[in-house]
Parts: C-alpha cells; structure tokens; sequence
C-alpha cells in the first residue's frame, strides 16, 4: 500500500512538473512571437512590411529544411493540397499581421488577430450561449481602439488585422489537418516552403529597398517569429492538456499590448488596458468552455 501510495505521489509530482515545464514554454514563445513582432519595427520602416515578411519565411522555410529534410517527391497529391493550402494560409497571416502592425499598435493588431481562434473554439463547438465569447472580445477590441481622444489607427491597418485573423483561423483548421497527413515536421516544413513561394510576389514589390546587410539581420527575426515559438509549443503540448495550452495562450493579446508599451513605447489608457484584459478573459473563457 505505501508502494502505492508512493507510485502515485512520484506520477503526480512528474505530471506537475511537466505542466509547469509546459506552461513556462508557452509563456516563451507568446513572448518570442510577440517581441519578435515588435523587434521588427525597424526592419519593416527600412525594408517594408511585405519585403521583412516575406524574407522571414524565406530564412524560416530554409532552416527547418535543413534540419528536416523533407522527402519532397515522396508525397502524393492529397499532401500536396494540404501543404499548399496551409502554406497559402500561413503566407497571408502573416504578411497581413505585419502590414498591419505598420499601421496601428501592436495591442491592437494582437486583439484583432486572435478573434480568429477564438472564432474557431466558438464556432466548433455549436452556436447558442457561447456566442458570448466574440461578443465580449469584440467590445475588448473596441475599446482598445480607442485612446481616449479619437480611434487609432487607418482603415487599411485595422483590415489587415482582420485578414490575419481569418488567416489564423484557417491555419488552426489546416494545421491540425498536416499534422495528421505528414510524419513530425515534415508538413511544417512544406508549408513554409510553399509560404515562402506564395509571399514572394508581394516582397519583390518592396524588393528594391531590401539590401544584403538587412537579409541577413532579418535571419535573427525569422528565428524569433516563427521558428522558435513552433518548436516551443510542439514541445509544450506534449507535457499539458489542450485545454490548458489554449487558456495560457489566450494570454497572447495582453503580451501583445506589453511587446508595444515596452518596446515601441506605445502608451495605454486604462480603458484599453480594460479592453486587453476582456479580450483575454473572452478567449480563455472560450478555450475552457469549450475543452
């Protein structure tokens, strides 16, 4: 019985520290992604927004082919599609999020991208009391876009925004999706392949300003957005629940705003401070409603 007894406080006690470990993992790479963003203010005044975004993916896509070695010509169509419709997904996410933190602050553009996941735990799980959730995030952004004298930001800005969140939430969709249809990494690294090639029209527009020297400080961003966070939170879901890591990463938003105030020095009013913390209440409440 001791034995037992003693079994069950050592699996405990592995499984606390796992859940830690995977929790502090999260906390690493929101903050990767989100300082990573607001690191990339200067690249993007210098090279733009879709020539910084578009060599991030190239340096991206690079790096995890080298470490992953797909087996290009090994694959069927149906894997194909599925790279190439994540890969597309992944393109415009992430051009549009940092075209539209060119425009407006970065809190904001964080609050309005995660409506997409938080529009994917909604919607999946049936309508009814639920929409609750959209409804309290959307009020969180409202506020947030306002700074107590006029609304931040341009039209152009705050859609943007808005196509990184349809761009999120279609990644979530299509990414569960590759991870069932390739081996480990393997679908990771096509789809940035194939991002890289889809956000290559849109960079060579601001191709005239990249110079040598910028390709190469961007290599640093790509590592910070989106390289490390992917491997981070790989390693994080395989030591929590994913009830857990959705509520941890409802954090995102909040991170978002502080990445701005820190880093940029974009000041907050304690209505949008107020607006940040109901975008987050809403998306955990969503994840933890809906796990």
């Amino acid at each position: 019985m001791e034995q037992q007894v003693s079994m069950a406080t050592k699996i405990g006690g592995v499984g606390t520290a796992a859940a830690l470990t995977g929790g502090l993992l999260c906390l690493l790479s929101m903050s990767s992604v989100q300082f990573g963003s607001a690191f990339s203010a200067s690249a993007i005044a210098s090279y733009g927004a879709f020539g910084t975004t578009w060599m991030r993916l190239i340096w991206a896509a690079v790096l995890l082919a080298i470490i992953v070695r797909p087996p290009i010509f090994s694959y069927s169509r149906a894997q194909w599609q599925t790279a190439a419709l994540l890969g597309a997904s992944m393109a415009g996410m992430t051009l549009c999020f940092f075209a539209a933190i060119e425009r407006i602050p970065l809190g904001l553009a964080v609050a309005i991208d995660f409506l997409g996941p938080l529009a994917v735990a909604t919607f999946a799980f049936g309508l009814g009391w639920r929409l609750v959730w959209p409804l309290i995030a959307g009020a969180g952004v409202l506020m947030l876009a306002h700074d107590g004298t006029g609304w931040i930001g341009d039209k152009a800005g705050i859609l943007f925004a808005f196509g990184a969140a349809t761009g999120w939430a279609l990644y979530i969709i299509l990414m569960k999706k590759a991870g069932n249809a390739f081996v480990g990494l393997q679908g990771l690294s096509m789809s940035l392949i194939i991002a890289a090639i889809v956000a290559t029209p849109f960079g060579l527009v601001d191709s005239d300003r990249m110079t040598v020297d910028g390709a190469i400080s961007i290599f640093g961003l790509a590592i910070l957005v989106p390289l490390l966070p992917y491997a981070l939170e790989m390693i994080a879901l395989r030591r929590m629940t994913m009830s857990s890591f959705g509520i941890l990463m409802s954090l995102e938003p909040a991170m978002g705003a502080l990445a701005g105030f820190l880093v940029l020095a974009q000041p907050m009013t304690v209505a949008q401070i107020a607006g940040t913390v109901l975008v987050v209440a809403a998306s955990a409440g969503a994840t933890a409603t809906t796990a």
